[in-house]
């Protein structure tokens, strides 16, 4: 195991780290278009606001992104540093798979190349989401484990339950991935490490790392479970996991990488040389079927076909091999021009470089809403502040700021002490858990409800403001648009509080 670390550093590999370093700066240089993404908001508000445990998920992204705002202050490009990194790094580690199964430098390039072209992978480096680092730690479980079948060697179990660990403080869809990981072990001869202490170290590591957050959550009741009951029946109610399947072949990879994918699948199946590591497709088929029938979301299972590209390529290498010299020339021409198509139709819909409301904009604003939901945020924020202004003196150090969603208060709280604008509250998710002021605020503006219920909730409600943005772009940000100002609530603050709790 200790020989096998240098190796990584090998002259094949530096190639692969230069294309980690591209894909960086590629990321970098091109992430500060707009402004930042709603989930973004909440995940740096929850950095300035770090707890063993939170509603939506476990603490390590806004962890990470508390070092972020410390080392490089709050912008776009240094938010979204981790992120990059994150891809970065899955990059090289799915050509290092590559390189365990056997690929030589070309298909290592290529599978690392063709892995990192997925439109979902290209979205995300661009963001700091807490998919983003889930990402990475499923890709190196993939590389860990199979470093574990071609070595023999159970010390990798240690590694391996490390990287559990800090997957399952990151988001518990690393459950998923775990379940593959275990039902690999059962249904393979991989079955013989069950009765190595090295497994049993690894399971309790992944244990100890997760603990704080368990506790967290037994002390609360295990309101996480309740939230994601929620978000789920939410999403099937809106049909949000019908374009599971559609979405495995034209998002979570690249649909002109799909023979590779495919071909990935069958060499652990079907193949001798992958019979070695038929584990590690049980890693992506058992995963699969639990988000099929239970309908989770079509990208939770994105961070499974790197490991499948890896193998893909180590085929598409024996397949060439076994070609006459021409013919080979011929195969190894059109692949790298399919991949070079789509990394430029990835590229264009998924990376952040349309200019808004261009003809390009148009289509990723078809394609997906990434995108729009990063506009508007500073518009939002100096028209709260410009209605908070307006109010009197005296009524001023009695008034609050309520949003419906957690994000609209997250950024009112990132943006607003440059306004003096007081705490924004929320009924959404940890916001709600975090309470209101003692004493509660007598005057409330109000961001994100509707007419009928301020004034069900108030005795004297106005209108103070609209929320728009220079672009004229459609977002959940203006769904509604309109702000108010409230006064004297019909309920005791305890009722109230309870009333708007929610999940989003």
């Amino acid at each position: 195991m200790n020989s096998s670390k240098a190796k990584i550093f090998s002259n094949d590999a530096v190639v692969l780290w230069l294309l980690g370093l591209a894909l960086f700066l590629l990321h970098m240089f091109t992430n500060h278009q707009y402004g930042f993404h709603q989930d973004e908001m909440v995940i740096l508000d929850n950095a300035n606001n770090l707890a063993w445990g939170y509603i939506e998920y476990p603490p390590l992204t806004p962890f990470l992104a508390r070092i972020e705002l410390a080392l490089f202050g709050l912008s776009l490009v240094s938010a979204r540093t981790f992120a990059a990194l994150a891809f970065s790094l899955a990059l090289v580690l799915t050509g290092l798979m590559a390189r365990q199964l056997g690929a030589r430098r070309p298909a290592q390039i290529l599978a690392a190349l063709a892995a990192s072209i997925a439109p979902f992978a290209l979205i995300q480096g661009s963001l700091i989401q807490y998919v983003t680092i889930d990402f990475l730690w499923v890709v190196l479980l993939a590389y860990l484990a199979i470093r574990l079948l071609k070595s023999e060697d159970p010390r990798w179990w240690i590694p391996i339950g490390l990287t559990i660990g800090l997957g399952m403080m990151t988001k518990y869809t690393m459950a998923m991935a775990v379940a593959g990981l275990v039902g690999g072990v059962l249904l393979t001869n991989a079955r013989r490490y069950l009765r190595s202490p090295w497994l049993w170290g690894g399971v309790g590591l992944s244990l100890l790392i997760f603990l704080p957050n368990l506790i967290w959550q037994i002390r609360h009741d295990f309101i996480s479970l309740e939230f994601l009951s929620s978000i789920h029946a939410r999403d099937v109610e809106w049909g949000r996991a019908d374009s599971y399947i559609p979405e495995q072949f034209f998002s979570n990879a690249n649909p002109f990488v799909l023979p590779f994918w495919i071909a990935g699948l069958i060499y652990y199946f079907r193949g001798e040389a992958g019979k070695r590591y038929r584990m590690i497709g049980w890693m992506y088929v058992i995963p699969f079927f639990i988000y099929l029938f239970t309908q989770g979301r079509s990208y939770y299972l994105a961070p499974a076909y790197p490991m499948l590209i890896a193998a893909g390529a180590v085929a598409w290498q024996g397949w060439l091999d076994r070609m006459s010299v021409p013919r080979a020339r011929l195969i190894s021409g059109v692949t790298w021009t399919a991949v070079a198509i789509g990394a430029a139709v990835g590229g264009a819909l998924a990376l952040p470089i349309a200019p808004v409301n261009s003809p390009l904009w148009e289509i990723t604003s078809e394609v997906h809403d990434t995108f729009t939901e990063q506009i508007g945020w500073s518009d939002m924020i100096a028209t709260v502040a410009d209605i908070y202004s307006d109010l009197p003196d005296e009524e001023k150090t009695r008034a609050g700021i309520l949003t419906r969603e957690n994000d609209e208060a997250a950024a009112l709280n990132l943006y607003g002490p440059d306004y003096g604008l007081p705490k924004a509250i929320s009924g959404s998710d940890t916001f709600w858990l975090r309470g209101y002021s003692d004493p509660p605020p007598e005057t409330l503006i109000i961001v994100g409800y509707y007419p009928d219920e301020v004034n069900s909730a108030f005795e004297q409600c106005e209108m103070a403001g609209t929320i728009t943005n220079p672009y004229g772009v459609e977002n959940d940000l203006r769904d509604p648009p309109t702000i108010f100002i409230c006064r004297e609530l019909r309920w005791s603050w305890p009722e109230f509080w309870n009333r708007v709790k929610h999940y989003s």
